[in-house]
């Protein structure tokens, strides 16, 4: 929803200032002017692009009759109120209603739900970074040698084009290390395991559909964003709502093997962000049941659409 405003003072002051921070409240994160959406990896011919989609959004918004919006009020009050006209209406929760594929073009793998039934209430570890984020050769080895240090139960989604070169050597000797204690899939029916008794964290690139999932299953964040808005949820998701913690590169830009078996570690002993994680669940639960906020907000917006 920031991102209109942005592009309004971008549009009438010129390019931002690099390390920049914009304010849009003084009572919201701040978003850094390295963090916005269109300084998406790639080249520049890819970040035009990705700004002129925005822009022209922006401007279809201003003529919208109704601006239906999948979060909830309670979530985010002051971001809420700062755009006249808009209507939360969420959570929307749709991998049940549509058989597990809501959303997504890849093939789940179900089999992962079994493996979890054979785990440790709380024990487990889910890691998936959505569709588009990609990593090095090296990124990607120093996260599953995070992972095997840390010595507990993981999920892994593991999508076939996550890394540019081959992965089948490593991933074999990775596999016979770790052996049943974590399982790696191409896709997963992420809903279900987030609510899945066995899950006790989530790692997550902080796409807004699996923020809000995480949220709405009360299972705290492991934060680790790649680029648009996911920058931004995680500083809500550390700084506002309090129910995750980030992952921070060293000096090469690397996220370490070390870096993530701490604050795996940190997470799971931190009874403050699980609190604050159960919470969040709970107002996410009330906003989309009868008398609540978004429950309202959808009733409202039928009605108007009937007259």
């Amino acid at each position: 929803m920031g991102l209109i405003y942005i592009l309004q003072h971008i549009y009438y002051a010129g390019n931002l200032i690099e390390n920049n921070l914009i304010w849009l409240s003084k009572e919201i994160p701040a978003w850094n002017s390295t963090e916005v959406a269109w300084s998406c990896p790639g080249d520049s011919k890819t970040q035009n692009c990705f700004f002129e989609l925005l822009f022209n959004m922006s401007h279809y918004v201003k003529l919208c009759n109704w601006l239906l919006c999948n979060s909830f009020y309670e979530l985010d009050s002051i971001a809420c109120d700062l755009i006249p006209g808009i209507i939360p209406v969420g959570p929307l929760l749709l991998g049940n209603q549509l058989g597990g594929h809501a959303g997504s073009f890849w093939t789940e793998d179900s089999t992962c739900l079994s493996w979890l039934d054979k785990q440790s209430v709380g024990s487990v570890i889910y890691v998936a970074f959505g569709s588009i984020s990609i990593h090095s050769k090296q990124q990607f080895e120093e996260l599953a040698l995070g992972l095997e240090l840390i010595g507990q139960p993981f999920l892994w989604v593991v999508r076939s084009d996550i890394i540019d070169e081959p992965l089948v050597e490593f991933l074999d000797g990775f596999k016979t290390r770790i052996n049943d204690r974590g399982m790696i899939v191409q896709w997963a029916p992420q809903e279900k395991v987030l609510a899945h008794p066995s899950t006790v964290c989530f790692l997550s690139h902080c796409g807004w559909n699996s923020t809000l999932e995480s949220i709405s299953m009360g299972v705290p964040f492991l934060c680790w964003p790649y680029f648009a808005d996911q920058f931004n949820n995680k500083n809500y998701i550390c700084d506002v709502w309090k129910v995750g913690l980030g992952l921070n590169p060293d000096e090469n830009g690397l996220i370490t093997r070390h870096e993530i078996n701490t604050k795996i570690k940190t997470l799971l002993c931190d009874d403050g962000i699980k609190t604050n994680a159960l919470k969040l669940k709970e107002m996410a639960k009330k906003s989309v049941t009868k008398g609540g906020s978004s429950f309202k907000n959808f009733e409202s917006f039928i009605e108007q659409i009937k007259h």
